[in-house]
């Protein structure tokens, strides 16, 4: 594996993460990765004092440095690996999921959307720089992903053509973040929302994001049709069972666990697994997709322990 290391002095470098995992858990690779993509992305983004936006770089800092978990990173790197990528070939493409994703926060905050006063345990980018300024960044913030990917000379031009596609089908509409963002929007305050309705808007609104940064390791490491289908499954599943947990947690959880505002989904009439189900079933729910995933791995004849650890992670999340 290519070692991939920052320039700051004592900084760790990203190698040999299989056995990280190994010794250490996957909590150890998780803080591993996120301290390489933090570092690429403090290089990517402009600084704060840069003309002629400053306001704008400022609200992209603000909440693109937050405290985060990086799963959507974090999932790159660990679907690439697990397919023998090299790691320096995976970073700028992890960067970019986490750009879109932190974009997607930006707006899904507005007043206009969900109307939150808390992100990631600080306030919100348009309780502290105003709403117009927090739109533009999060336009900004949308528009560095593609040429972070497009302008990534590690890899092959097809290849940067292939992720910007994934990218954006995950992204927009009519499958995607957006189409997803849009029917949980329709939904609120509607009694009659259904279960296959429900599990629809958590495939688009969270599941698409999630399941093209895992497509997105896969197509960097050069992964086969049917090695592709595996994990497109797996993290279908993953992604619709991340949303289940934070449907539990919003109801469940502190805060200061969270990161952001409890209890906010059932005072918008929010469509979610607790409110439709009741929270037992929602637990159990969860734990079927969390099966269904794990089956999805089955068929892939590499070593798939951190891709089944990731899993768990999610299943058992506190915040």
């Amino acid at each position: 594996m290519t070692r991939v290391s920052s320039d700051a002095p004592g900084a760790p470098e990203l190698s040999e993460t299989q056995a990280t995992l190994q010794e250490a858990g996957a909590r150890a690779y998780v803080e591993l990765v996120r301290t390489f993509v933090e570092a690429e992305l403090d290089e990517l983004v402009p600084a704060e004092t840069s003309d002629p936006a400053r306001a704008v770089h400022a609200a992209v800092r603000w909440s693109l440095f937050a405290p985060a978990k990086r799963f959507r990173p974090v999932l790159v790197f660990a679907v690439g690996e697990t397919f023998g990528a090299d790691a320096r070939r995976l970073l700028r493409t992890a960067c970019a999921f986490e750009m879109i994703h932190t974009y997607s926060l930006v707006h899904d905050d507005l007043p206009a959307m969900d109307d939150d006063d808390l992100r990631r345990g600080r306030p919100t980018c348009h309780v502290k720089f105003g709403e117009a300024t927090a739109i533009l960044a999060g336009d900004a913030l949308q528009a560095l992903a593609f040429q972070t990917v497009a302008e990534d000379a590690a890899l092959d031009a097809g290849v940067r053509v292939a992720l910007v596609a994934e990218l954006a089908r995950a992204a927009g509409t009519p499958e995607g973040m957006i189409a997803g963002q849009a029917h949980d929007l329709a939904a609120e305050t509607r009694a009659d929302v259904t279960g296959e309705e429900l599990e629809l808007i958590h495939r688009r609104k969270t599941g698409a994001l999630i399941a093209a940064a895992a497509r997105a390791g896969a197509t960097v490491a050069g992964a086969s049709d049917a090695e592709l289908r595996a994990v497109t499954r797996y993290a279908r599943d993953l992604g619709l069972l991340f949303q289940i947990t934070d449907d539990l947690l919003d109801v469940t959880a502190s805060a200061a666990d969270l990161g952001k505002t409890p209890g906010k989904d059932a005072r918008a009439q929010k469509a979610t697994y607790p409110a439709l189900y009741g929270l037992g079933a929602a637990r159990r729910r969860a734990q079927e997709v969390y099966e269904d995933a794990l089956a999805a791995l089955d068929s892939v004849a590499r070593p798939t322990d951190l891709l089944r650890a990731i899993a768990r992670s999610v299943l058992e999340r506190r915040g």
